[in-house]
């Protein structure tokens, strides 16, 4: 039997190009696929949900975010990176999370992203035992989100890995896990592979985790050319150079590396993750969007630790859009000049937290755009909140004045996991004494970290 929604009255924000926007119309989605999208679909047998008064888009793809630290969510809100770092990897914090704590940090983590309208991710994960891994995958599941599953290595010893002259293979439980979890590309969750990279491993363990990596047919995503590591070791040249570049490599931050490496970037079709809060908060280096599009590159944008910031896109583009014309403006007023006009748009931006993000999971040929074929991750943003009535310019509306108050509804694959602004089945009572059972835990075995709140 075929199920039916229709989506009617909205304003649709496709984000395909061939289709373009539209000030009102209606979106027919079969048991999970968008059908058609046109100003007027009737006589349809299934459920009709009211998008009037709604800004409709695809879901937001967060290609970047550690997502089981929602349950130490805001510890870090004075945390430079390197203190980060240290309390997180390499001072032991990390070495205390049991299977359940990365259960419920994942599930938490993921429903939060979902509550706000991202509805893809790529959990980029550290994991101390395949029990942890299990958890973590059981979490985002039940959590109901699209994810890559990027399986990283321990972070408990994780001294012993996370440094230029580790030898160490990637966790060999990752085939497991693949094999396991992992044995259809049809289903909500995918697979890949989050290693050290570079700047963090020798350069055999590097060239060992690529290689395992597209062994497995996996998306291999590593923190790469930022802080004070990325002008010095031009790490993106020496992966090129080994032939090492392609689409199926994610570069998360790339900050401070030489102009010429962002056209390797760019031709090579190797994606990033900007993080732009988190890298001008922590000390990675200022975010490089205008950098790589000169090159012809295209960003995507990521959330990353929720120990600092909140897990919502729109604060995200926010601050990526403006730290851009930020850049720009500056070097204009240095000249004795003013701006006549902006360096990058919002619906650039826009683009970059949908179909963009979607290209650099691999995942377009699915999600990222209102496109009929793909699935139906949809969500709608309300308009009727003071904040946004009346519309004059719906992109502008999403990218510079929402927030994730104005999320009413959010479907992934056509099914509802936020309705009139409320998510679908979840008891909030259970995971909040979850995550607080969890949380004290984690504190009361490791202490409380300098800068954290008192507890």
């Amino acid at each position: 039997m075929t199920v039916r929604t229709l989506f009617k009255g909205g304003c649709v924000l496709t984000m395909d190009p061939a289709l373009g926007n539209f000030k009102r119309a209606d979106i027919l989605v079969e048991d999970g696929r968008i059908v058609e999208v046109r100003p007027e679909i009737g006589g349809i047998d299934g459920e009709v949900v009211d998008a009037s008064d709604m800004i409709v888009i695809p879901g937001f793809v967060d290609t970047h975010r550690h997502v089981w630290e929602a349950v130490i969510r805001n510890a870090g809100a004075d945390w430079s990176l390197p203190t980060y770092l240290n309390h997180l990897y390499f001072g032991g914090l990390g070495g205390t999370l049991r299977p359940e704590d990365v259960y419920i940090g994942n599930l938490l983590g993921a429903l939060e992203a979902l509550d706000s309208g991202v509805t893809t991710l790529l959990d980029w994960t550290m994991i101390n035992s395949p029990d942890h891994a299990d958890e973590m995958i059981r979490a985002l599941r039940e959590a109901g989100i699209r994810a890559v599953f990027a399986y990283g290595t321990p972070l408990r010893g994780a001294g012993a890995f996370w440094s230029r002259e580790s030898d160490l293979k990637h966790p060999e439980d990752c085939v497991r896990v693949k094999r396991q979890h992992f044995s259809s590309d049809d289903q909500l969750l995918t697979f890949g592979l989050a290693i050290r990279g570079p700047e963090f491993s020798s350069w055999e363990a590097t060239l060992h985790d690529i290689r395992l990596a597209r062994e497995l047919g996996a998306i291999c995503s590593m923190h790469v050319g930022f802080g004070s590591w990325g002008s010095v070791d031009r790490s993106i040249e020496k992966m090129y150079r080994a032939g090492l570049l392609g689409p199926d490599l994610n570069l998360v931050h790339v900050n401070t590396v030489h102009d010429e490496e962002f056209r390797l970037i760019a031709e090579s079709g190797a994606s990033v993750s900007v993080t732009p809060e988190i890298e001008m908060m922590m000390g990675h280096g200022y975010p490089l969007t205008g950098r790589l599009t000169q090159f012809g590159g295209r960003p995507t944008i990521g959330i990353d630790v929720v120990t600092s910031t909140g897990g919502d896109m729109f604060a995200q583009m926010k601050f990526l859009i403006q730290a851009e014309r930020s850049r720009i403006n500056e070097g204009i007023l240095a000249s004795g000049n003013m701006p006549e006009r902006l360096s990058i748009s919002a619906r650039e931006v826009l683009e970059f937290a949908t179909i963009d993000g979607a290209r650099a999971l691999g995942l377009d040929s699915k999600v990222g755009s209102l496109t009929p074929g793909k699935q139906a991750d949809i969500v709608l943003i309300r308009t009727t909140d003071v904040n946004l009535f009346p519309v004059n310019d719906p992109v502008g509306a999403v990218v510079q004045c929402a927030h994730s108050g104005n999320v009413d509804s959010v479907y992934v694959a056509g099914r509802a996991v936020k309705r009139n602004g409320r998510l679908v089945d979840v008891d909030l009572a259970r995971l909040r004494t979850l995550a607080e059972q969890s949380r004290d835990y984690i504190f009361s075995t490791y202490g409380t970290p300098d800068g954290a709140w008192p507890l």
